[in-house]
């Protein structure tokens, strides 16, 4: 079984992934590690400011083809990052989207203006983030709001964040 998690920013994306790993004990793959690593590395011209567009479409074939890679070795894999395009089942035949779970984590308005304090509180609980200052109650809200309205569009699996962060998955 392959585990999609995306979502907006700062929804936590990367602490349901470690919960899953302490939990079910799946491996996880978190996008932005692979995506520091890339540029790190110097196998892109992309940088960390690079817009979300341009990274999705850079990342997204190489880990759509490592979520091929654990279905086609019967392995669990948790995969974490806002660079799941909500149309990742494109990526796929039908071999392998019956192995894959797709879940988006969105936080409600009610919730981030009840609430953001917290979200920027516990934004650096997993991984440690450098720089978070673009991160204000304005761009938090429209960034759930835009995931939100493409998540529905889209047909995705949301998971509304919406009076109390209470985040799970069962499998």
């Amino acid at each position: 079984m392959v585990i999609l998690i995306t979502g907006a920013s700062h929804t936590g994306k990367t602490l349901l992934a470690q919960r899953m790993l302490e939990k079910y004990k799946y491996p996880y793959l978190s996008i932005d590690h692979l995506k520091m690593g890339l540029i790190r590395s110097g196998n892109t011209d992309l940088t960390p400011m690079s817009d979300e567009e341009s990274l999705t479409a850079y990342l997204w074939p190489i880990v759509s083809e490592i979520i091929k890679t654990a279905i086609e070795n019967d392995q669990n894999l948790v995969v974490e990052g806002c660079y799941i395009p909500f149309d990742w089942k494109d990526s796929f035949g039908r071999e392998y989207i019956d192995s894959i779970r797709c879940y988006c984590l969105v936080m409600s308005e009610d919730y981030i203006k009840g609430h953001f304090d917290d979200v920027r509180g516990f934004a650096s609980v997993i991984e440690h983030r450098l720089d978070d200052g673009w991160c204000t109650l304005e761009t938090v809200l429209e960034d759930n709001a835009n995931v939100l309205r493409m998540a529905r569009k889209h047909g995705a699996n949301v998971i509304l964040i919406d009076e109390k962060y209470e985040v799970d998955i069962e499998l």
